[in-house]
């Protein structure tokens, strides 16, 4: 039992006598600046690039709008129509139907089986909250069913919003 215990110690302390002595005889110093700069580039009210492309990526949707059309939001929405309809009177498909979706409350359409991540989000279909969604759906609303990857491209997020807003009964004033 004790040769064991010595053993145990005796490879610790070699493992530990090594590990030292390799760090003193393999000193590397690190530089004071980094061999790889990026440049901290800002744009005109201060803020860094970082900062104004995460922005444009989930929340300044509302300023996109101008540059886009709900023409063009129907032909991204193609890649939608396999799973969701958006028609007045259409029927749910693999995703509830997307008629009068924004402005509606997320998880109620009463004819459709939603997730119960869907149902605990709870929150209203604003252009923002329909950007952030449709980002990345499952980061946005954990637990919900769809998966689709999302739309990368704030113009064509801003576009297909812009769609699914002028079929409704009530198209907000977007542009």
């Amino acid at each position: 039992m004790n040769k064991i215990i010595i053993s145990i110690v005796l490879v610790i302390f070699l493992v530990i006598g090594i590990n030292k002595i390799a760090d003193f005889t393999y000193n590397v110093e690190k530089p004071e600046k980094s061999a790889y700069q990026v440049a901290n580039v800002s744009n005109e009210n201060g803020s860094s690039a970082e900062t104004n492309s995460e922005s444009s990526q989930t929340g300044d949707i509302m300023s996109i709008f101008a540059s886009v059309n709900a023409s063009d939001g129907e032909k991204v929405f193609k890649k939608c129509a396999a799973c969701h309809s958006i028609v007045k009177g259409g029927g749910n498909k693999i995703g509830p139907a997307l008629y009068n979706v924004i402005g509606r409350q997320a998880g109620t359409l009463p004819d459709y089986k939603y997730s119960k991540g869907m149902i605990a989000y709870g929150k209203k279909w604003t252009p923002e909250e329909m950007n952030g969604f449709l980002t990345k759906p499952k980061e946005w609303v954990k637990g919900t069913k769809m998966s689709y990857a999302g739309l990368k491209n704030p113009k064509e997020r801003a576009a297909v919003i812009l769609y699914m807003n002028k079929n409704s009964d009530n198209p907000l004033s977007l542009q």
